[in-house]
């Protein structure tokens, strides 16, 4: 991993961490992310294959993901509370649009806020993002609240990955030919956070419809 000039470190010709970049943002964020929680509160949901993804997930935007026996799919509907999911507070959007330009993706309006609640032992396997209809946009995911080990990969499963480890405030910013390569997180390792106790949320940011 190599650091630009612009302070970026980069994972890929178009995939680069922005160390701290969420840390000026985080005073508005975590009471606006209280309020999309209230609407939609986290939940484990159902894989194709019948088991319980470990990290608990709500979303917020014109479009929410989920998962169950079915599949996983982008719905306009919250399946747990039948109403549309919550707005994306301003706040979020400005904190998209501004790491996306800063990582070199311009104009990118995400319609979707992925955002998940990893507990220690909780991780992500290896997949790609490709459940979105707009391949040109980035992925811009933000970390908060305890460290992960982000594994960034290459185009097939197998392929060698990259171990990053993220903090509080830190930004992976991922598009163009880096856009769908496997990512995952490793188990999360038990620590304290002062704003969000034994947790890490992480934010994640599409164009999906």
């Amino acid at each position: 991993m190599e650091t630009t000039e612009s302070g970026r470190e980069a994972l890929g010709p178009r995939a680069f961490v922005l160390r701290g970049f969420a840390l000026p943002y985080v005073a508005q964020l975590l009471p606006a992310m209280a309020l999309v929680l209230q609407a939609a509160p986290f939940r484990q949901m159902t894989t194709p294959g019948g088991f319980k993804m470990s990290a608990a997930l709500s979303s917020c935007g014109r479009l929410g993901w989920t998962s169950d026996r079915r599949g996983y799919r982008y719905t306009e509907i919250d399946p747990d509370s039948g109403l549309r999911w919550p707005v994306m507070p301003a706040v979020f959007m400005r904190l998209a649009q501004a790491a996306a330009a800063e990582a070199g993706f311009a104009d990118f309006v995400p319609d979707a806020c992925l955002i998940n609640r990893y507990e220690p032992g909780a991780k992500m396997s290896l997949h790609q993002d490709r459940d979105e209809r707009d391949m040109d946009a980035p992925v811009v995911s933000i970390s908060l609240g305890i460290p992960a080990m982000f594994q960034f990969g290459g185009e097939q499963r197998g392929d060698k990955t990259q171990r990053v480890p993220l903090f509080h405030g830190d930004i992976v910013v991922w598009g163009g030919p880096d856009r769908l390569r496997y990512h995952g997180i490793l188990p999360i390792k038990p620590a304290q956070h002062p704003l969000l106790g034994n947790c890490r949320i992480n934010m994640t940011f599409r164009k999906a419809g």
